[in-house]
């Protein structure tokens, strides 16, 4: 009789129960793993695709991809190096008007007699200063980025109506412009998806296998911690800014090329839909989290969104409206927390 007791206590003296390990901890973690941002991305395209395809029967077909990932691709491209920049928890507002800025002194150095390599490059020159530029105001003097940003948003502009307007430059070679509108041969992908896809990857490995991309996201998440533990907080800023300002110049000469034409206005109004599918891909504004498979879905679901309003001939407006939404989605529900968060602790500080 006294044994079956000492049996049954044994199990229990051989794995108590850890304090920094209390029971239910691996189903929560599980349960944290299903229901993470990304995985409802998915889950969003998916119920995109099945909408698409109900709306129109030629959705599917590799056509219809081609001109998503064209339609797409430089706002794509863009999307990585504010992905960094907003993981950090600075931001980027300029990226559409250095696009227009650096296709704007391509065309205009191209229709005054230089080749047409010769203008790129000093188009992604134009693109690392204007980072510089914002670099420097932001790391270097400590000024908000959302402030300096919009600044240089319409100093962008104003520089680029300066340089080109009223023209609109054309005649660029035959054989950059099909680059621009035509597939891989053999394939129906867009030479700005593959681009794209290569820098995300490049993106992705920087962000999630290398110091610098922890030194990134200890940036966003404790920026004194970080400059206290060693690590150069500012000098990251600024090349990411620096960064930012060459692809988004990048991705201004693939525009240009793509619309074989360039005029001072080009990309406006772009910056909401870069803004828009970086916050959407669960990148926190508060800085300190996001992932580049969560861009990467955010701007599948946005091309496809887009592509089967066109073809439901969904007037412009209504599609900004949608556009307007889903920033405020991907504000409100990913950050809902830390917000909260915040908020107590302003109300226990008083």
């Amino acid at each position: 009789m006294t044994s079956e007791p000492t049996v049954a206590a044994q199990p229990a003296e051989q794995a108590p129960p850890r304090p920094d390990a209390p029971e239910g901890d691996g189903k929560r973690s599980v349960l944290r793993g299903l229901v993470r941002w990304e995985s409802a991305l998915v889950v969003v395209l998916i119920a995109t695709l099945v909408f698409g395809s109900s709306a129109s029967p030629n959705f599917l077909q590799s056509t219809n991809f081609f001109y998503i990932g064209l339609n797409m691709g430089e706002i794509a491209i863009m999307a990585l190096p504010l992905l960094l920049i907003i993981v950090t928890a600075e931001i980027d507002l300029s990226v559409a008007s250095m696009l227009g800025l650096s296709g704007t002194v391509m065309g205009a150095l191209f229709s005054s007699g230089w080749s047409v390599w010769a203008a790129m490059a000093a188009a992604l020159v134009v693109g690392a200063l204007g980072g510089a530029l914002n670099g420097f105001l932001v790391a270097r003097l400590g000024l908000p980025s959302i402030a300096v940003t919009i600044g240089t948003l319409t100093l962008f502009r104003g520089l680029a109506e300066i340089v080109l307007a009223p023209r609109t430059v054309t005649g660029f070679p035959l054989s950059l412009t099909t680059i621009g509108v035509a597939p891989i041969p053999g394939t129906e992908i867009a030479y700005s998806t593959v681009i794209f896809l290569v820098l995300a990857v490049v993106c992705g490995v920087v962000l999630h296998a290398t110091p610098l991309g922890r030194a990134i996201v200890a940036t966003g998440l404790q920026p004194e911690a970080a400059q206290f533990s060693g690590i150069r907080v500012h000098r990251i800023k600024f090349w990411l800014f620096v960064t930012s300002g060459v692809l988004c110049a990048f991705a201004g000469i693939l525009f240009t090329l793509k619309n074989a034409s360039v005029s001072y206005d080009a990309g406006t109004g772009l910056e909401l839909n870069v803004v828009a599918i970086v916050l959407f891909g669960g990148v926190s504004i508060f800085g300190g989290r996001g992932t580049v498979l969560g861009v990467v879905l955010s701007v599948a679901i946005v091309g496809c969104m887009q592509q089967v309003l066109t073809q439901l001939n969904v007037a412009p407006e209504i599609q900004n409206i949608v556009v307007g939404v889903l920033l405020l989605i991907s504000v409100v529900i990913p950050n809902g927390r830390e917000a909260l968060r915040r908020i107590r602790a302003r109300t226990r500080r008083r």
